[in-house]
């Protein structure tokens, strides 16, 4: 039996790996979790809904073995443009060059194509064109019905199949396409814990994939990613109707500047905190260690200043799907995580907006609960949950005492995986006992002892709240 997470080193941030062909196996997405992976990220960029389920399956079957609660997220493509085939599957593009996009059907072998035919009524002249993550730019030099013409200011090397950004285009592409409609359909069947929406341009974007969810009477939440300059205009109202956020710095550092990266994952971080929605940063953060055993300073620098502005969870990418030492990747994270969390004891809480998640009630008893916890160092905060807001707001108040969300829902307690700090317990509990049943619970694993103290959050039954009783309880 796995132990649990309490008795382990494991980070309060959570960290999410991507599944792909080096962890394809009950037995290493079994090791990823004891190393501290929370969540699992399926990318349907890549395979079928067959695909999909066989991947599901394995981290299912995983987390039975361990007996510990994992999150599924399953990262929508959206609506990504791509090149065709290019002769020789590349092209060396030099400064100055002239290029050609023409549409599939009137291609010779020396033109460029692309999976977004529409781009030839969108685009306009002096436009920029982003290719290889941005590697490569072209600008437009005209445009036709079925002809753009381009000149390389940027030279690199191009490959088929490679993604195309075009930074300040306005795009008439629904944000779900007919594939990825497919996908969530599936993703409603399959108790997925997340949907990640791509490209997210509008608040009305992540409405539309709700109540696309909602039509199949299922209960997934939805983080949007933000990847997009438009996303930039409508951030506000993108939070507030969005279950997460995800800073996709990928696509995000190709459509904008790249110099504003690292300021505009802070602001994001800090709506994400004071509307008390989770925050996830993801692309490139142990990129190196694809094909190395240790990390760069600056990708250690990069996890760390991430943590320490408030991100909830990081995520893996490359470095667990395709990467050589996704293990080590995992370990080296939560190692990152361990030590960065020791300064951030000492940064100031987040004065948050709660309002739009639940009442004042148990808003204010979170906090009170979280504050007493601290002062009395106890050993921890136990809480039980029905949808486990009340776990999210004791982690996005950022509280160093570990907080115990209780619940018989395996979807809650999954769902709880993305929270700060928050140990997902599968435990059997009511309200007139969950002190004593968490006490029976800590002293039978150990992490409980003699005079230890706990703080309980709990409620009377009244209907104004569900949280509304702070208890302590010390250990005989």
């Amino acid at each position: 039996m796995s132990k649990n997470r309490l008795e382990t080193q494991i980070a309060k941030t959570k960290i999410i790996a991507t599944v792909g062909p080096a962890i394809s196996s009950v037995q290493k997405i079994q090791q990823l979790i004891r190393a501290g992976v929370d969540i699992f990220r399926l990318n349907t960029a890549h395979g079928t809904c067959k695909d999909l389920e066989v991947l599901l399956k394995i981290v299912r079957d995983a987390s039975s073995l361990e007996k510990r609660p994992v999150g599924v997220l399953l990262d929508l493509a959206g609506p990504k443009m791509r090149l065709g085939k290019i002769k020789n599957d590349k092209i060396e593009c030099h400064l100055h060059q002239k290029l050609r996009f023409v549409k599939q059907k009137e291609a010779t072998e020396d033109d460029l194509t692309i999976t977004y035919e529409k781009l030839f009524d969108e685009i306009k002249k002096d436009d920029k064109i982003m290719l290889a993550d941005g590697v490569v730019r072209l600008r437009v030099l005209s445009v036709s019905k079925s002809k753009i013409e381009c000149e390389v200011i940027q030279s690199g090397i191009i490959r088929s199949k490679q993604g195309v950004n075009l930074p300040g285009v306005k795009l008439s592409a629904p944000s779900l396409s007919t594939r990825d409609k497919e996908n969530v359909k599936w993703a409603c069947s399959h108790e997925i814990d997340f949907v990640g929406l791509s490209f997210v341009r509008s608040h009305k974007d992540v409405v539309g994939l709700k109540n696309l969810i909602k039509k199949y009477k299922a209960d997934i939440q939805v983080i949007s990613k933000v990847e997009k300059p438009e996303a930039l205009e409508d951030l506000d109202k993108i939070i507030e109707v969005s279950d997460g956020i995800m800073v996709a710095r990928g696509d995000l550092g190709v459509e904008i500047d790249i110099a504003r990266i690292a300021v505009v994952q802070k602001e994001i971080i800090s709506k994400c905190a004071k509307m008390s929605r989770p925050v996830i940063i993801a692309t490139q953060m142990l990129d190196s260690m694809q094909h190395s055993r240790l990390p760069t300073r600056a990708e250690v620098t990069d996890v760390s200043n991430a943590i320490l502005d408030g991100a909830d969870a990081c995520m893996l990418s490359g470095e667990t799907a395709i990467g050589e030492y996704p293990l080590e990747c995992v370990q080296t994270m939560n190692s990152i995580a361990l030590n960065t969390e020791e300064v951030a004891r000492l940064q100031e809480k987040h004065n948050l907006d709660c309002c739009a998640l639940t009442n004042k009630i148990t808003e204010s008893t979170v906090k009170a609960a979280g504050s007493l916890a601290e002062d009395l160092g106890a050993k921890l905060i136990a809480v039980m949950t029905k949808g486990g807001i009340s776990t999210l707001l004791l982690s996005k108040h950022r509280y160093h005492v570990p907080t115990v969300g209780i619940s018989d829902s395996e979807h809650i307690l999954r769902r709880m995986c993305l929270y700060w700090g928050v140990i997902p317990l599968p435990i059997h509990v009511s309200r007139d006992n969950t002190g004593k049943e968490v006490i029976k619970w800590g002293k039978k694993t150990g992490i409980l002892k003699a005079k230890d103290r706990i703080v309980v959050i709990s409620g009377t039954g009244i209907s104004t709240s569900d949280h509304n009783r702070i208890s302590f309880l010390e250990v005989e």
